[in-house]
C-alpha cells in the first residue's frame, strides 16, 4: 500500500546516505518521524473502518445461520407434528438462505483477511516508528558532534601557520641575548680599568698612621739605618 512508501524508503536506505542527502539532517529525521505519525493516522483509521467492516459481515453471516438452523428446527418440528406442507416450507426458506449464506461468507471471509492485514501493518508501523524514536536521539548525538568537529576543523584552518613568527622570535630572542652579553662585557671592562686607577691613587692618597711612623723610625735608629 501507498501509505507506508516513505516508512519503506527509511529502513531501506543507509543511513548514511540519507544523512548526505540532506541539508540539515535533524531537521530531515523529525520532518520523517512526523511524516510517519500521519501515517499510522491515517493507518490506525482505515484499520478500524475495515474491521467495523468485519465486524458488520461477520454478524449479517450469523444472522443468516441462526436463521438457517431455525428454520431447519421448524422442518423437524412441522414433520413431527405431521404437518409437511409445513415443513416444506420452512425447508424452502432455509433453502433461500443457504444461497444467501455464499455471498456473506465469502464477503466476512474477504473483510476477515483485510482486518488481519491492516492489524498486521498498523502493529508493524507502531513498532517500527518506536524503534526509529529510539535511533532518532543516537542519529541527532552524531549529527551535533559532526557538526562540532566540523566547527572545529574549521576553526583550525582560519588559524595562521605560527612557526614563522616563532622562527622570528626565536632570532630577535637570540639577538637580545647577544646584546645583552656585549653589554655585560662592556661593564666589566669599564669597571676594571676604572677600579685600577682608583687603586693605584689610593696608595698615595692614604694619610700615613703616626703610630706606624714612629715604631718605624725606633726601628731603623736600632738597626743603624738612619
Amino acid at each position: 500500500m501507498g501509505i507506508l512508501k516513505r516508512f519503506k524508503d527509511i529502513m531501506t536506505a543507509n543511513i548514511n546516505a540519507l544523512l548526505d542527502k540532506a541539508e540539515d539532517p535533524e531537521k530531515m529525521i523529525d520532518q520523517y518521524m512526523r511524516d510517519l505519525q500521519e501515517d499510522l493516522r491515517k493507518v490506525k483509521s482505515e484499520t478500524a473502518t475495515i474491521m467495523a467492516e468485519e465486524q458488520r459481515c461477520k454478524r449479517q453471516l450469523d444472522e443468516c445461520d441462526a436463521e438457517i438452523a431455525k428454520m431447519q428446527t421448524y422442518a423437524e418440528k412441522a414433520l413431527v407434528a405431521g404437518n409437511e406442507a409445513d415443513a416444506m416450507k420452512f425447508l424452502e426458506k432455509k433453502n433461500q438462505l443457504v444461497q444467501k449464506q455464499v455471498p456473506l461468507q465469502q464477503a466476512y471471509d474477504a473483510a476477515a483477511a483485510n482486518a488481519n492485514q491492516m492489524r498486521q501493518m498498523h502493529d508493524k508501523l507502531t513498532k517500527d516508528i518506536s524503534d526509529l524514536n529510539s535511533r532518532k536521539e543516537a542519529i541527532k548525538a552524531k549529527v551535533q558532534v559532526a557538526k562540532t568537529q566540523e566547527r572545529m576543523n574549521k576553526m583550525m584552518g582560519s588559524v595562521a601557520d605560527t612557526s614563522g613568527s616563532m622562527a622570528a622570535f626565536d632570532r630577535m630572542e637570540a639577538k637580545a641575548d647577544a646584546m645583552l652579553d656585549k653589554a655585560n662585557a662592556m661593564s666589566e671592562l669599564n669597571k676594571f680599568g676604572e677600579d685600577s686607577v682608583d687603586d693605584l691613587a689610593s696608595k698615595y692618597d692614604a694619610a700615613p698612621n703616626a703610630d706606624v711612623q714612629s715604631e718605624l723610625a725606633a726601628l731603623k735608629a736600632k738597626m743603624g739605618l738612619q
